[in-house]
């Protein structure tokens, strides 16, 4: 029986090398202008039907070797000028994104994103704080912001997705790091964490103040709030 299904499973893995062989990445029989279109809608048409977003590599392997997938995305973008989405490289890949402009029409239809209207302020800012910091120990977070972070709170994010367990910390007790995850990205927009706002820009601008967070002196105002007090439990 055993041997049975070593022999199904052999053959199912036989008949997708066959098909991948078969599938022609290359086009050759076709005018340039031709093969290039066509490209273009294997892309387009992959990414449309993919539920989280398509890297690189990917798509790849549905084009031939000499093609830039970067060139075929800008000019797929080009296509979709004036349309109500767009295309959107967003966790590593690429996306079909409604525009902003329609988001008050697409909530009014269908309602808006729930997860993301769950999260507080409160919540915001500690994202905020591990996507620039990480990987960073709950007491670190604690001391940016001058209150007990606790540990309902972080698992709030995880349950989310947004954080994940990094590496133990070298400091005494070797205490869990945490670290942002592909879901913080979605969540927010971004290709990778090289997409936050530049650090240095926020604080030239006053917005946000690396010493101030160390001093715990972040948005006292926010900090004292009934929102953030939820934040506060003994351990």
């Amino acid at each position: 029986m055993v041997e049975s299904a070593r022999r199904r499973e052999g053959s199912r893995s036989d008949d997708r090398r066959t098909a991948d062989q078969l599938f022609d990445r290359e086009l050759d029989d076709l005018p340039p202008e031709a093969r290039w279109r066509e490209w273009m809608n294997r892309v387009e048409a992959t990414i449309f039907a993919a539920s989280e977003p398509v890297n690189r590599e990917t798509l790849a392997r549905i084009v031939g070797k000499s093609c830039s997938i970067d060139l075929l995305i800008d000019d797929i973008r080009e296509e979709l000028r004036g349309r109500p989405y767009d295309l959107i490289a967003v966790a590593g890949g690429f996306r079909h994104l409604t525009r902003p402009a329609y988001a008050d029409a697409i909530r009014s239809a269908v309602g808006g994103n729930e997860r993301a209207a769950d999260l507080t302020q409160s919540e915001v800012l500690v994202l905020m704080c591990i996507g620039y910091f990480q990987p960073i120990t709950r007491g670190e977070l604690s001391s940016f912001f001058g209150k007990e972070i606790s540990r309902d709170f972080i698992g709030h994010l995880r349950r989310a997705g947004l954080i994940a367990s990094g590496p133990r910390s070298p400091t005494p007790g070797a205490p869990y790091t945490y670290v942002t995850t592909k879901e913080f990205l979605l969540e927010f927009g971004l290709d990778t964490l090289r997409d936050l706002p530049d650090f240095e820009a926020l604080e030239d601008a006053g917005l946000l103040s690396k010493e101030k967070l160390l001093a715990g002196d972040i948005m006292p105002d926010l900090a004292g709030s009934e929102e953030y007090r939820g934040v506060e439990v003994d351990e």
